[in-house]
């Protein structure tokens, strides 16, 4: 039985810092995943084809708080052990984990480390540098960084601790299934959530007839609310699976500066 060894964690952690090194709007933090992968699955897959296999299942679209990854990597890592050693463990539970993991992970991450630790680091840094105190910057990145660091030293240990405690558990009681959709319900809500808070498109068209205002945004908020975000969505769903991202991100800007110009979005 192949496992996972102190060493290929070391080097999963070192290779985590550069998880935005290949940033892209396609698929996010895919390739610096996969590169923070890369020990794991040399150490657990001997067969080049295998190798291949595994590095592709983690390049699919990935985005959370960087502070967060190593958690999720160190279950990765758990879940790539159990597949190399059992032939029977469903390979697709290990994306299907990390897309439920990445959104609720991320909603945390981000409120800790960039809506409350840097402000007060910032605050606190700030305040000393306008003394002309040096440890104003100084403090400033030890304040932010102390956490950071810890947090991704033991939510790396402690994911695939977890990992390996739970998953031959998971796997006898037959619980995988039900994780899997409580995977997808949570990347579903996670989803919709974004597209409700995030995508504003609304219309400007009303129009007045026999004594009365009709404003069409409002017409549309009492069928629904956020109807045109949603519909927004769903056609770019369709699309995007026969149009390429470049495609339809140029498309988005074109199509959104004309509806502007005419006053219909």
């Amino acid at each position: 039985m192949t496992k996972v060894a102190k060493k290929e964690l070391n080097s999963v952690f070192w290779r985590s810092f550069a998880l935005q090194g290949a940033f892209n709007f396609e698929r996010m933090q895919n390739i610096g995943y996969a590169y923070s992968m890369v020990p794991i699955i040399k150490k657990l897959y001997k067969n080049k084809e295998e190798q291949a296999q595994a590095l592709d299942r983690h390049l699919e679209i990935f985005n959370t708080t960087p502070q967060m990854v190593p958690l999720i990597l160190g279950i990765s890592s758990a879940m790539e052990e159990e597949n190399a050693n059992n032939v029977n463990f469903d390979e697709q539970s290990i994306n299907a984990v990390k897309a439920s993991l990445m959104g609720p992970l991320a909603g945390i991450g981000d409120s800790i480390f960039w809506g409350t630790l840097r402000v007060i680091a910032a605050g606190i840094g700030v305040s000393l540098a306008e003394q002309g105190s040096i440890f104003g910057p100084i403090l400033f990145l030890i304040i932010f960084n102390v956490p950071n660091f810890l947090l991704r030293i033991f939510g790396l240990k402690m994911g695939y601790q977890v990992g390996v405690n739970s998953l031959e558990r998971i796997q006898k009681e037959g619980l995988m299934d039900k994780i899997m959709s409580v995977a997808t319900i949570i990347g579903l809500a996670v989803v919709g959530g974004m597209v409700a808070t995030m995508l504003d498109i609304t219309t400007p068209l009303e129009w007045s007839g026999s004594g009365a205002e009709i404003v069409v945004q409002d017409i549309l908020d009492e069928i629904m609310p956020k109807m045109l975000p949603l519909i927004f969505t769903l056609i770019l769903f369709k699309l995007i699976k026969k149009v390429s991202v470049t495609k339809l991100t140029i498309g988005i800007i074109i199509f959104g500066v004309a509806m502007h110009a005419l006053s219909i979005l």
